[in-house]
């Protein structure tokens, strides 16, 4: 029985992703005049598709027996576009997109905190018998 459900670990999953884009996107930002850096972005969408894509049908006999898939792996992946160059330095820094990103990220960032803080009250109203 989980005491919390898969609620937390989602979350958590999720604030991992959303901080490590955080950092990836401020790096870029940091080396926008570094010559020959090219950006990095971190992607989940294709991480999903290929898991999806490449998964087999397994059934677990027992709870004890170890399962086929395993929830610590990342469920992202850090990637370096190394295809465009925008700069004649070779840097490939778009810092109008890198920003605009970020802002998405701290939004993004912002409301799973919200939802983990609603999910802790919602924790301590019951501990409190609903006072």
């Amino acid at each position: 029985m989980k005491l919390f459900g898969s609620t937390f670990q989602a979350l958590e999953n999720s604030m991992n992703y959303a901080s490590k884009k955080n950092q990836t996107i401020t790096n870029n930002i940091a080396n926008v005049d570094t010559p020959n850096f090219k950006s990095k972005n971190v992607v989940f969408k294709d991480v999903l598709a290929s898991e999806v894509n490449s998964s087999i049908q397994t059934k677990r006999t027992n709870e004890k027996h170890i399962p086929f898939s395993s929830s610590e792996g990342k469920s992202y992946k850090v990637v370096t576009n190394s295809n465009t160059s925008y700069n004649h330095n070779g840097n490939n820094v778009d810092m109008d997109k890198e920003m605009s990103d970020l802002a998405k990220n701290q939004i993004y960032y912002q409301a799973l905190v919200d939802r983990l803080n609603g999910k802790f009250r919602s924790l301590q109203s019951v501990l409190k018998g609903g006072q």
